[in-house]
């Protein structure tokens, strides 16, 4: 929507309404402001119905018992607020937007995360959190020879717990199938956290935006509530 070429044709309107008034006030010939405003018509009550579509029957030309011609700008100026506004409208009426809390992440995420977050040190945040997570399932696996991305595939594999190798279960009928595609999503989405977020927070320079950075702890977040609500199957 071409806002400001309505704007343009609305005040060119205008503008020829307010000469055709002068010319005729003086019994000047009008025939050429009257050709204008006619041309001009369909655009104008094209563009005003586009702005207020609950008010179909608009007009603006029309003639009064005399058969003199009749100009009704209160459409116009109407329509050129419309546009003036409609920028503020979508910003100052929009619905209010959720939050998210940072303080209300799991424990085992804002707890690690939270001093550096104070300190504006945004992927060192998402690193500890990731490393806080990781602590947290080696200790609730009894597993310390492995971390990370191998520790995930570990613990949320599909295969039968092994002899130093328990596993975690999303709590549930294991045949159910929306318990199946659970276990394998949990796996799924830890394993692609630890390869797309923690491994950058660790190894790259640069700080993250404070945006991007709560984005990624509460994908930890969810990761972490996963592990503390499933059982180790032994």
């Amino acid at each position: 929507m071409d806002r400001e070429w309505m704007r343009m044709r609305l005040k060119g309107f205008e503008q020829v309404a307010s000469q055709y008034w002068s010319v005729r006030s003086v019994n000047g010939d009008t025939t050429q402001e009257h050709r204008w405003l006619f041309e001009d018509e369909p655009t104008i009550k094209r563009i005003l119905r586009h702005l207020s579509p609950d008010r179909p029957g608009l007009e603006v030309l029309g003639h009064d018992d005399w058969q003199g011609l009749t100009i009704d700008l209160k459409e116009v100026s109407r329509g050129i607020g419309i546009l003036a506004d409609m920028d503020e409208w979508a910003t100052r009426l929009a619905p209010e937007a959720p939050s998210l809390p940072a303080d209300r992440l799991h424990a085992w995420v804002w707890g690690a995360a939270r001093t550096f977050w104070e300190s504006a040190h945004y992927r060192a945040a998402v690193h500890a959190a990731a490393t806080s997570i990781n602590a947290h399932l080696q200790s609730k696996l009894g597993r310390r020879d492995l971390s990370d991305t191998k520790l995930i595939q570990e613990a949320f594999s599909e295969k039968a717990p092994e002899s130093g190798k328990p596993r975690l279960r999303i709590p549930g009928d294991p045949g159910d199938p929306g318990v199946q595609t659970r276990q394998r999503g949990a796996l799924q989405l830890g394993q692609g956290a630890y390869s797309a977020l923690r491994n950058p927070a660790a190894h790259e320079i640069g700080d993250l935006d404070e945006q991007e950075a709560l984005e990624q702890l509460a994908v930890f977040s969810l990761i972490a509530r996963l592990i503390d609500q499933c059982q180790v199957v032994t």
